[in-house]
């Protein structure tokens, strides 16, 4: 694997992160009712749900890259555009962050079992992994080299987002619940989503 191939793994990592879906809705929820506490559990939480959906989503790429050359060339374009598809979408999300304090005081051990459950068995995460792992891995390179990286790499950048998120929302509240600050956000990262699965396109056209 290239240093090139994995800092654009680690980019469009970053960008699709900090999205917020379900588990960033939750994490912002429990901070904004209960404070900056919330913030480690729940970033162990998220990463451990990720950890869960991604493993069994590269060991579901690792069959098909051993299977046929063809199908997986197929999926990697079909995670181009489900890129484009989330660009799209984040573009035209608007200024909403619908995310209710939430008041009911639990332990830091339910935190953690709640984010790991919200990220872990979420469909869309492993349908999300499918699409999204295959554009950045090397079939002539050690697939479980790659696993093992790029496992490390998201794994990271999870936990920072989530723990960053948390202490945002925890510290400076006005910000998440500002409309004008998502809707920059949220254009900027659909269109830098966009970018990236065109790209992507156009690379495999090229070869």
């Amino acid at each position: 694997m290239s240093f090139e191939n994995w800092a654009a793994f680690a980019a469009a990592s970053t960008i699709l992160l900090v999205i917020p879906g379900p588990t960033i809705l939750l994490v912002v929820s429990y901070a904004l009712g209960q404070g900056w506490r919330t913030a480690l559990p729940m970033a162990v939480g998220v990463a451990l749900g990720d950890f869960t959906a991604m493993t069994l989503s590269m060991l579901g790429i690792g069959a098909l890259l051993a299977a046929s050359a063809t199908v997986f060339t197929v999926l990697k374009l079909i995670g181009a555009g489900y890129l484009i598809y989330l660009g799209v979408k984040l573009f035209r999300a608007g200024g909403a962050l619908k995310a209710e304090p939430r008041t009911d005081v639990v332990s830091s051990a339910k935190m953690m079992a709640h984010a790991w459950l919200v990220t872990a068995l979420n469909p869309k995460s492993i349908t999300f992994f499918v699409a999204f792992l295959p554009q950045f891995l090397d079939r002539h390179a050690d697939f479980w080299t790659q696993m093992l990286i790029f496992e490390t790499t998201f794994l990271a950048l999870a936990f920072a987002n989530a723990f960053g998120y948390a202490l945002i929302a925890a510290r400076a509240r006005n910000v998440v619940r500002n409309p004008k600050a998502i809707r920059i956000f949220n254009r900027t990262g659909g269109t830098l989503l966009v970018g990236a699965g065109i790209a992507t396109v156009a690379m495999r056209s090229g070869n």
